[in-house]
């Protein structure tokens, strides 16, 4: 809350935003920076990395039984209850990251853009692969890969992009914007109209927690379902399971109904299990670490959106929009990396780097994740930063940032000028 003395009409100091300078890189010049033995992509090799991550559950599960039996002959049953709780837990948070390894491997096999995977050099087989993996998982494939591959191509685009499209500020419900009053690059905000957007949109503590929960648990179901976080512009009733959603073209309608029949099979094989083996077996074995409405789907829905969500990454509108543009304005992220390089190390390892090397996975969807640590070092270095406090961009402008609940931006867009060492300033 602003004070009263603070609800006078200063305005925040100028010049502490980040200049960012929006890159002019040709696709020429991204790729040749890469080695090229980077794009080989090899079946065999692929297939050697689902095949661990299967073996790692399974050794987890053999191991948490073990302990789970023995605990049960050896300790009171309260006392029993609590260790294998702690156990159970246990195994669904690590055996969750191998399943999010299982996700990549899949998601590798279904991310193309000009038709380019990185799973293998045949069609079939990367789909094949992807459409058992996905299903597995509870995600419709073929659907996926459609939205995905759209998102390839638009990342970052205002009216065009698939997921993690930022509010407007007309779509959150604030006053129009008013030059006099206010800053189109929310460098210089006065202090009045700060309080006027807090009181409209600023978050208490436990209502920020409730969305970060819903976000980390139901995210994944809700975009796939409902396109929360999804393209505005699309119909309300859009989803990733109708085959006339206009996500999809004529052509696709088949393919979406073989994603549904994979679905459809996941839901029996789950039912069928719960019948021979219980439904709290299945749960703490399977529903919990592997499917899209907790472990997995907190770690998709983490990884995902601190990639494309940062108050010093642009969104552009179609005039300032290019592939290039889209691709860079994408974070490389060191997850668990504040828990020590141990727990830093198993996170990369378990999920194949998806965290740390998405900016060239959207360069280049061709190159195999076992590659992409040595084409992220030739290609780039990027320094990831924590989203803090971001609602919404405004309506106008072709290069935006996001502001916080008082209008303030982090970032402003600068453009170079044609003549060597010259700089411009530019919010359109």
């Amino acid at each position: 809350m602003i004070s009263a003395r603070e609800s006078v009409n200063t305005r925040t100091p100028p010049g502490e935003q980040v200049e960012i300078y929006l890159p002019n890189l040709s696709m020429a010049d991204l790729l040749s920076a890469i080695p090229p033995h980077c794009f080989d992509r090899s079946t065999l090799r692929s297939a050697t990395y689902p095949i661990w991550d299967l073996f790692v559950i399974g050794s987890l599960w053999k191991l948490t039984t073990i302990v789970d039996t023995y605990a049960a002959g050896a300790l009171p049953i309260i006392a029993h209850s609590l260790v294998s709780f702690a156990l159970w837990s246990l195994y669904g948070l690590f055996s969750g990251l191998f399943g999010m390894g299982l996700w990549v491997v899949a998601h590798e096999a279904g991310s193309s853009f000009l038709f380019r995977r990185a799973f293998s050099t045949s069609k079939r087989i990367n789909n094949l692969v992807g459409w058992v993996i996905h299903s597995s998982l509870g995600v419709p494939y073929h659907a996926w890969r459609i939205s995905h591959a759209k998102h390839h191509a638009a990342t970052g685009h205002m009216t065009q992009d698939q997921v993690f499209v930022p509010w407007t500020r007309a779509q959150i419900g604030l006053s129009p914007f008013d030059s006099t009053r206010d800053d189109i690059l929310g460098a210089t905000v006065s202090a009045a109209v700060q309080h006027e957007i807090w009181e409209a949109i600023g978050d208490s503590p436990m209502v920020t927690f409730m969305k970060c929960a819903f976000y980390l648990l139901a995210g994944l179901p809700s975009y796939l379902v409902f396109k929360a976080g999804g393209q505005a512009s699309y119909p309300k009733a859009t989803n990733h399971f109708s085959p006339g959603s206009r996500i999809f073209a004529p052509h696709q309608h088949s393919q979406i109904v073989l994603s549904n029949l994979g679905i459809c099979l996941w839901l029996s094989l789950i039912a069928l299990s719960c019948y021979y083996y219980s439904f709290a077996t299945v749960l703490r074995v399977y529903l919990v670490p592997y499917t899209l409405y907790l472990w997995v789907n907190h770690w998709l829905v983490l990884i995902t959106f601190l990639q494309h969500s940062d108050p010093l990454v642009p969104h552009y509108r179609a005039k300032m929009f290019t592939f290039q543009r889209g691709a860079l304005c994408t974070l490389d992220r060191s997850l668990l990396g504040d828990l020590g390089p141990v727990m830093a190390w198993l996170r990369s390892h378990a999920t194949h780097g998806i965290s740390e090397t998405h900016v060239l996975h959207h360069i280049t969807s061709k190159i195999p994740h076992h590659h992409a640590w040595e084409a992220t070092y030739a290609l780039l270095k990027l320094r990831a930063s924590i989203l803090l406090g971001a609602q919404f961009l405004e309506d106008e402008g072709s290069v935006v940032f996001y502001k916080n609940a008082r209008g303030v931006a982090a970032a402003r867009p600068v453009f170079r000028d044609v003549t060597p060492g010259v700089q411009r300033d530019k919010s359109d």
